[in-house]
């Protein structure tokens, strides 16, 4: 398995080895004691969510407040998707930069997403299914939603025809309206901290 660190501070992205042979493939899709050694920190699986799309629908940008906090490993089991991480740490280096990634269930890559990073994805195909494995637990009244169209981030979604989205996605607010709020992790915060494990709800 291959780890390569992005252009967005403690943003990676994996890609497995396939081992092919007359039944089809094989391959690792997530390893921990790699994943630990090139991020430099624990990340331990709290929860899993699926979320199946149909073509153009895009979902995001999404994150969670800093605490809880929660980081994620994405990435596409059935069709492709579009995905785009963007940095919304406050004071991070990073601060604003995005990377995107194309996820494919063929090509089993995926990408680790530390607390206080924004994530999204424009499905490239019906019933497309991904996967999160959180570091936390779901805590009601703690995601951030940013408009996805926002003009300072400008996120190169790309889309051939208009996006199909859910009406909390549509009247997200804006970065700069969500940073005035104070509701933004903090570079020194989100980096520090040991990985949440989530409370129970």
């Amino acid at each position: 398995m291959q780890i390569e660190e992005t252009a967005v501070a403690g943003v990676h992205v994996t890609t497995p080895r396939h081992l092919p042979d007359e039944r089809g493939t094989f391959h690792e899709g997530f390893r921990t004691d790699l994943l630990e050694a090139a991020v430099g920190r624990p990340f331990v699986p709290r929860q899993q969510n699926l979320s199946v799309s149909r073509r153009h629908t895009l979902r995001g940008i999404h994150s969670v407040t800093v605490p809880p906090g929660q980081a994620k490993y994405v990435s596409c089991v059935r069709g492709a998707v579009r995905d785009i991480v963007v940095d919304l740490r406050i004071g991070s280096p990073t601060f604003g930069r995005h990377h995107v990634t194309e996820l494919t269930a063929e090509s089993g890559r995926a990408v680790y997403i530390p607390e206080g990073v924004g994530h999204g994805f424009l499905a490239l195909t019906d019933d497309s299914c991904v996967s999160y494995l959180l570091s936390g637990l779901h805590v009601p009244g703690t995601q951030i939603d940013i408009d996805p169209f926002d003009p300072e981030l400008a996120l190169p979604w790309d889309c051939p025809a208009p996006p199909l989205l859910s009406p909390k996605d549509t009247a997200a607010p804006s970065l700069a309206q969500v940073r005035a709020a104070g509701a933004l992790a903090r570079w020194d915060d989100a980096a520090r901290r040991p990985v949440t494990t989530g409370d129970r709800v």
